[in-house]
């Protein structure tokens, strides 16, 4: 990983996978330690523009709070979602089919939307990321079938799961 890392401008992975392939670790006593680790990454590889993660906490099998963080390194702001209001708060999937390529479906959101004029905004972009990612949960397998349509209606707050036609 380290080989390639020089030629990467976004970076996804977890906290976990810098620490075991970087040897970064948040400061003891960070007050955050998402930040500390995005910049301890943007020290090493200047490149990277964004580093971004998904936020999973296992409640039980079929029971996850789904989110996502995004590090700007140009802005040097975290960016959370999804939000209510200004305030991070996860999706709460309680009927997982399939967790199978939710984070695949993570990256592809991101990338998507990053190179999307109407989407690139940071806070938007991770937005599409997480909304991507969380219905993909609800999909056997692990491809997502999500249209845009869809993915833009849970960044919206509908999350019914009701069919528009």
């Amino acid at each position: 990983m380290r080989e390639l890392l020089p030629y990467v401008h976004v970076l996804i992975g977890g906290r976990e996978d810098a620490a075991a392939m970087m040897g970064i670790h948040a400061s003891p006593g960070s007050t955050d330690p998402v930040l500390d680790v995005s910049r301890q990454i943007k020290a090493l590889y200047p490149q990277v523009t964004h580093v971004a993660m998904t936020l999973r906490k296992s409640l039980s099998a079929n029971h996850h709070n789904w989110g996502g963080m995004l590090y700007d390194s140009t802005l040097d702001e975290v960016f959370l979602a999804p939000l209510n209001g200004d305030r991070y708060q996860p999706y709460a999937i309680t009927d997982i089919v399939d967790r199978l390529g939710g984070g695949d479906a993570f990256a592809a959101g991101l990338v998507f939307a990053l190179n999307s004029p109407d989407l690139a905004e940071p806070q938007t972009a991770l937005s599409f990321a997480v909304a991507a990612s969380c219905l993909a949960h609800s999909i056997p397998g692990d491809f997502n079938f999500s249209t845009r349509g869809e993915v833009e209606a849970l960044m919206a707050g509908n999350s019914s799961g009701r069919v528009n036609r």
